[in-house]
């Protein structure tokens, strides 16, 4: 029995792209696949940072604020067409709040208040909670890509593939922003014994709103992963959002 999967990443709430995040959003509700994975960093968080420590950007805005904001534009909207499995990682930005508090009030960081399974009320909206490796086929896992200790690359999808070779399993990632996919094959005597994979699935930031960028422009693509499982036979494909579109089995979405 085959299963499909739509993996998103780096969303980064309230930064990102809107119109980006509203048509992957519009397409799970058409293409309806066995289970939407948000592989990390779905809020920004950028007040319990380490880069607004002792400024005063460490006092403006407000976690609560921008997890109401998750909710209503991406959370809840989703959840209006899709009734399928949802679960979500954490990735390095997700995890600001939560870090914060163990360093700063740890007499509180027992509530698990600044969680984001409580933050983003995972129970109502029925979100799984992710492991941060996750096993999702025989070979083959999703991680953000922030732990491992993965040496990163500027070449899209050559990072998850250095992961793929370090963790000897074919991975799935986000965190780098770029969209790629390659392949690592090992074997003897004319056969394939093993091949890894690694892709990344690029983003859904705006990335005028990355103020750390300083008006220039990263080394990043817009997109999202889409991926078959059938048994231990696994297809992952980068889909691509250029020109405020992007095509899956030959037709064509609008951003």
């Amino acid at each position: 029995m085959s299963k499909s999967y739509v993996v998103i990443s780096d969303t980064q709430c309230p930064y990102e792209d809107k119109k980006a995040m509203a048509a992957v959003i519009r397409f799970i509700g058409e293409y309806q696949p066995d289970e939407v994975v948000h592989i990390g960093d779905v809020v920004d968080f950028p007040q319990p940072s380490r880069w607004n420590k002792d400024t005063k950007g460490e006092f403006e805005g407000s976690v609560f604020k921008d997890v109401e904001y998750t909710v209503k534009n991406l959370i809840a909207p989703l959840r209006a067409i899709y009734g399928g499995d949802i679960g979500f990682l954490e990735g390095n930005h997700d995890l600001r709040p939560r870090e914060y508090l163990a360093k700063y009030a740890p007499a509180l960081a027992e509530s698990h208040a600044f969680d984001m399974d409580v933050l983003l009320n995972y129970e109502e909206y029925e979100i799984r909670k992710l492991p941060d490796f996750y096993n999702f086929a025989p070979g083959w896992l999703m991680t953000h890509g922030h732990l491992g200790k993965i040496p990163l690359t500027q070449n899209a999808g050559a990072t998850a593939l250095g992961a793929a070779k370090k963790f000897s399993s074919s991975v799935i990632m986000g965190h780098t922003h770029r969209l790629g996919i390659g392949h690592f094959s090992t074997g003897y005597g004319g056969a394939v014994s093993q091949t890894l994979t690694g892709m990344e699935v690029g983003n859904l930031m705006d990335m005028k709103q990355a103020g750390y960028l300083k008006g220039g422009a990263a080394n990043w693509q817009q997109g999202f992963g889409l991926v078959h499982v059938d048994g231990k036979h696994v297809q992952a494909t980068p889909i691509r959002i250029s020109g405020r579109r992007f095509v899956v089995d030959g037709v064509t979405y609008n951003v």
